[in-house]
């Protein structure tokens, strides 16, 4: 566990948020296909802005961040500049989405963020395994839609 501060101009801080937000209309196909673009592009705009990102994980439909944002920024100005920008950059790189899909909104509005305390440790271990369990529920649910009745179980 890292109660590492950083610096900035004489100043101490420790400023962590959790961070999911969402493609708009949840474009599984257009994630998956962009999902190494996307995570370039983000990890770029974080670095523009001194923002740093400590876990971080793509879902089919959203997108998990534990971010140490420097506090000159809040985090909806934050937001909206990773989300704005990075929607310019993926319609930049792949022109025909815009054509698909009009409009330059690639992100769904809003995000859920946050803050993180003593229990940083939680949150980037609970990034990790948001997919393991996501996959568990899945194959759970599965087994309620099988016949209980059927032999050879």
């Amino acid at each position: 566990m890292s109660f590492m501060a950083n610096s900035l101009a004489h100043k101490k801080w420790v400023c962590k948020y959790h961070i999911v937000f969402t493609p708009k209309y949840c474009r599984k196909i257009i994630y998956k296909e962009l999902r190494k673009d996307i995570q370039q592009i983000i990890r770029d705009l974080c670095k523009w802005k001194g923002v740093e990102i400590i876990e971080g994980h793509m879902m089919p439909d959203h997108l998990h961040l534990l971010l140490s944002i420097p506090p000159k920024y809040s985090v909806s100005q934050f937001m909206g500049y990773l989300k704005g920008k990075s929607a310019m950059m993926i319609f930049e790189r792949h022109a025909n989405l815009k054509y698909k899909f009009g409009n330059r909104n690639f992100w769904a509005t809003g995000y859920y963020v946050s803050t993180v305390g003593i229990n940083t440790a939680t949150i980037p271990k609970y990034i990790r395994e948001q997919e393991k369990q996501e996959q568990i529920e899945d194959s759970l649910s599965k087994k309620e839609y099988e016949n209980p009745l059927k032999e050879g179980k």
